[in-house]
């Protein structure tokens, strides 16, 4: 692969986002996309919001600004890209034509723009054969987010990005996480302040009429069966799927989201039992000089003992889990946190995609008491 060893300068553009609601036509914020869409046409990388997390963008159609997302991500390149576009009328030179039938077109109504990104078979010469990893198909998207939404638009071409983070690190919510990881191998930032859902988007496949859920996200199981209700949809077991099987949508394969430290997860059927559990474990850990996290919620995190306990949202309210969930196991990094028990949360709804990124931040160690 081609990349460029120089030392690359970030541009960084803030963007109110509210201000960019209310008026569009605000100087500031056209200014900042017109040149960072610029950047994009030139062929360079630029991370930007979107309402999961934040993404690092590059042209689809270039192979030399794709491979920059590998290089500056430390992305291995069997890993495809999600496409992000801007309106349908993009799909046309990405997505093969006379594909699209009226499952598909019922969920883009439902979910586009939004979290849910859809594999289609890929428009051969359409894309760089970087962005789907050699593989024959694609997952495209129309993110629901202002300050992507007009990026897109600007740019003029489809954006392959996946999550703007070092490749296996926690995905970022922040511009600051961006900054954290990327500063200095990306061509711009677009800080249009935190995420929305906090994880990313769901990932689905039909085949032979039936539809996959490849990777559980932003859009739940139950979301998508109200609009589908007579398909039948399959949902990714516990465990995902094994390493060495060639991944078919990004989260796949590899351990990703994970914290610097040792984490395993914590699930029972008893409260107290896990509580006490969980306690055993951080005071035994503690005990051999190790510096100790609980990654639990707000109902129950006054209950722990440790060097760092860290509430990650609501269990009354989940959506705030997967919110928090990315920055809580960033902080960890940041108090120098190496040995950290995360309770299970529920796997209903949202739950699915917030315990999938659980399992592979902690490498799929669980511990059921």
């Amino acid at each position: 692969m081609n990349v460029r060893t120089e030392t690359i300068v970030t541009l960084y553009w803030k963007v109110d986002v509210s201000n960019a609601l209310a008026a569009a036509q605000l100087e500031s914020a056209d200014h900042a996309i017109a040149e960072a869409a610029a950047l994009l046409r030139d062929g360079e990388t630029v991370a930007f919001p979107t309402e999961t997390v934040y993404g690092l963008g590059a042209d689809a159609t270039s192979t030399a600004a794709v491979e920059r997302i590998f290089k500056a991500k430390g992305r291995p390149s069997d890993n495809p890209l999600i496409v992000h576009i801007a309106d349908r009328k993009q799909l046309a030179g990405v997505a093969a034509p006379g594909w699209i039938d009226a499952e598909h077109r019922q969920l883009m109504e439902a979910f586009w723009p939004g979290p849910l990104t859809i594999v289609l078979p890929v428009e051969t010469g359409g894309i760089s054969p970087l962005v789907t990893a050699g593989l024959s198909t694609v997952g495209v998207r129309i993110p629901d987010h202002p300050v992507a939404l007009r990026l897109l638009q600007e740019a003029g071409c489809p954006v392959a990005a996946p999550s703007a983070n070092s490749s296996g690190r926690p995905s970022p919510t922040l511009a600051s996480h961006v900054r954290d990881d990327l500063d200095g191998r990306i061509g711009g930032l677009v800080d249009g302040g935190p995420t929305g859902v906090g994880v990313e988007s769901t990932v689905i496949q039909f085949v032979a009429g039936e539809l996959y859920i490849l990777r559980p996200g932003g859009v739940t199981a139950e979301q998508l069966r109200s609009v589908l209700p007579d398909t039948r949809i399959h949902e990714p077991g516990r465990e995902d799927v094994h390493e060495t099987v060639t991944p078919r949508a990004p989260g796949m394969k590899y351990t990703h989201y994970a914290p610097q430290g040792y984490m395993h997860i914590v699930q029972g059927d008893d409260e107290e039992d896990v509580i006490a559990w969980i306690q055993l474990d951080i005071d035994a850990a503690k005990a051999r000089g190790e510096s100790t996290g609980i990654l639990t919620f707000e109902e129950r995190a006054s209950r722990y003992r440790a060097d760092r306990v860290i509430a990650c949202g609501s269990l009354s309210r989940p959506e705030t889990i997967a919110q928090e969930l990315y920055a809580a196991l960033r902080r960890f990094d940041e108090e120098g946190i190496r040995y950290i028990a995360a309770e299970a949360c529920p796997e209903t709804g949202i739950g699915h995609a917030i315990m999938n990124r659980l399992r592979k931040a902690a490498g799929h160690r669980l511990v059921r008491v």
